[in-house]
Order: structure tokens, then sequence, then C-alpha cells
């Protein structure tokens, strides 16, 4: 009868165990107007994008994995430089490329080879970033690409999702555990979910290991609005957009179309199982031609432009990131510095300044 007991016992700790080790999903809550944390992305407002990778060395956009990690070889990395930059441009963030398409790692992580530990320049990025965001008081948000060419690069195969997802999921994981030191990750900004159907991508498994990491934590994943009877639809364009629109990728917290600008009065409103989101929606635009440094890539918007382009992203509780790519000696284009302290002089930035703001 005893021993009974015990296995029982053993049993019931055994099954607690493994019911901690898989923490329950986490869901968005439906509501008609933001939620706490969203008022806090609201409030930010202003970023700045930060697209450094392996592209920047090969004068491309996209590359899918072949570019030897070698390539990747700047005399430095100056990311205080980037981040004290957006904040004297009256910032609130900034958006930074932890992982492209390509799959190539902008911090040493010992899932893969394909990373900067393997690199012309072993510098991690992400933790020299996260401290300068500490130091200059902003907030940190991480892009990730879900689309991976050299570690997944036959997405139609179906059979290889799991191990996929897994090292996405650990990667994540990895993100959080080397930056929780020098403050919260305000953002995560997910891209390349076309390649493949929504169902297979671990969505939920995303959402509530980022939320139990930090609740605050806003989720987005690039062409967030599918269409009424497919939700899966690619693409619906922000001037396509309605309430009561299918969320394409749920749960997620705010919507996302890059580089495109939201309508003036855009809808917030959008529809999962029979219930309603509020989804407000992030810009990310180019200051230039291309999303990461080109040496052919030497025309800009005019300071009139990018005014327009504010004022139109930032309104109706929306947010804008501006693309400013470091060039290949990690430092910001002065072109960029310049227009954005012009910028700065054209718009209310006091304004959103004063807004509540909790990092």
């Amino acid at each position: 009868m005893n021993l009974w007991i015990i296995e029982i016992g053993l049993s019931c700790l055994i099954c607690e165990t493994l019911m901690a080790e898989v923490p329950l999903p986490i869901l968005p809550e439906p509501s008609h107007v933001p939620s706490e944390a969203q008022k806090k992305q609201i409030a930010r407002r202003y970023g700045m994008f930060i697209c450094f990778s392996v592209n920047t060395f090969v004068d491309k956009e996209w590359t899918d994995g072949s570019v030897p990690a070698k390539s990747y070889a700047p005399t430095a990395v100056e990311a205080d430089q980037w981040v004290r930059v957006a904040k004297e441009a009256g910032m609130k963030f900034v958006l930074f490329v932890t992982k492209h398409h390509d799959g190539f790692c902008l911090w040493d992580s010992p899932l893969t080879e394909y990373d900067v530990g393997n690199s012309g320049n072993q510098t991690n990025v992400v933790v020299e970033l996260a401290k300068a965001c500490q130091k200059h008081g902003i907030g940190l948000a991480l892009y990730y690409s879900l689309w991976d060419r050299k570690k997944n690069p036959n997405v139609k195969d179906v059979s290889l999702d799991a191990a996929y997802n897994e090292y996405m999921l650990k990667q994540l994981g990895e993100l959080f555990d080397m930056t929780k030191s020098y403050g919260p990750i305000v953002e995560f900004w997910f891209d390349g979910g076309w390649v493949k159907p929504n169902s297979r991508w671990p969505l939920q498994e995303i959402y509530t290991l980022i939320k139990s990491r930090d609740p605050q934590c806003q989720v987005g994943i690039n062409w967030t609005i599918g269409k009424p009877g497919n939700p899966d639809f690619h693409k619906i364009n922000p001037d396509q957009q309605k309430v009561g629109y299918p969320i394409r990728y749920f749960p997620s917290d705010f919507r996302l179309g890059d580089p495109l600008l939201p309508v003036d009065n855009d809808p917030k409103l959008f529809s999962h199982d029979g219930k309603l989101y509020y989804m407000p929606f992030e810009s990310t635009v180019c200051m230039s031609k291309c999303w990461f440094y080109n040496t052919k890539d030497n025309v800009w918007k005019s300071v009139d432009e990018l005014e327009s382009i504010y004022h139109k992203a930032t309104q109706n509780d929306n947010i804008l990131i501006l693309n400013c790519p470091p060039d290949r000696n990690g430092k910001m284009r002065q072109k960029d510095i310049d227009l954005l302290m012009e910028l700065k002089q054209r718009i209310d930035v006091e304004k959103h300044n004063n807004l509540t703001y909790c990092r």
C-alpha cells in the first residue's frame, strides 16, 4: 500500500515537472481599445531600423546563405553611435536585424556556425546594442526572420518543420538570455512568414515564449492581415484592410506590411475565431533606396518627403521606424545623420517625448 502511494506520488511529480517545462498557451485579450502594453508601444511612436549583416558587404538586399560568414567583416561595430544618433533624433527605440532571410546571426549562436563567431568580426552586435540602449535610455526591439535560407532551405518539405521550429524557439530564448542584464526587449518583429502556410509556423509557441519572458514585449509578424474567407491570403495592403478582416498570423499584437504606410483613419480592429482585437500599424521606411548598405545606394528621400511620411505614419496611434543602415565600417552614414537632425527640427518630437513610456 505504501509502495503504491509512493508510485502515485512520483507519477504526480513527473507530470508536474513536464507541465512546468511546457508553459500554458498565452493569448492576447480581445479588445476594442489598446492594452497597456500597446499604449506603451504607441507612445514610443518613432524609432530607427538598423539593417546590418552579410548583405552589407555584397551590395545585395537578400542573400541565400551561400555568402561565406567571413565576408561579414566590419572594421568596427559602432553600436553606441547608432543608438546615440537615434536618441538625438528624438527616437524612442531601435529595431535591429538579428537574423535576416539568409540565416546569418549577428550574435554567436551555439546552434549554428553561420554567425559572427565565424566571421571577420566576432563582436556580439546584439549585446553591444543592448548595452548602448541601456546607456542612452531607449528601447531595444529585435527583428528575426522566420524564413532561414541557410538552416531551412527546402521550405516545401513539411517533414523538416519540427526540427527547424525547435531551432527558432531556442534562438529566441538565446536572444532573451543575452540581453536580460541590459533591460527588456520591447518588441519582436518577425519576417518571411509568407514562404510557408501560416499553419506551419509555431506561432502559438513563439508568442507564449516571448510573453512568458516579458508580458510587455510586443509581437508583430510582417503582412499580418489576411482576406475574408482566406486568412492566409498574401498580401493585403494597408489600403485594402477593413474592420473585421482576419488576423493572418495569430497570436500577435500589431500589424506590419513594409514598406507601406497606413491610410488615414485606418481600421484597428481585426478578427480571429469570431473575436475582435485592437492592432496598431507599424511602418518601416528606408531613408534611401536600400534596406542594407549598398555602395550604389546614393539617392535619399528629401526632408520634405520624410516629414510627410512621419506625419502620415504616426497619426491615429501608429508607429514609424526609419531605416538607417550602417556602412562597412560599422558606422552610420553621415547623410542619414544630417537628414535625421534636419527632420527633428520639422517635427514635434517633444510632444511624443512627453508621452508615458516605460522600458
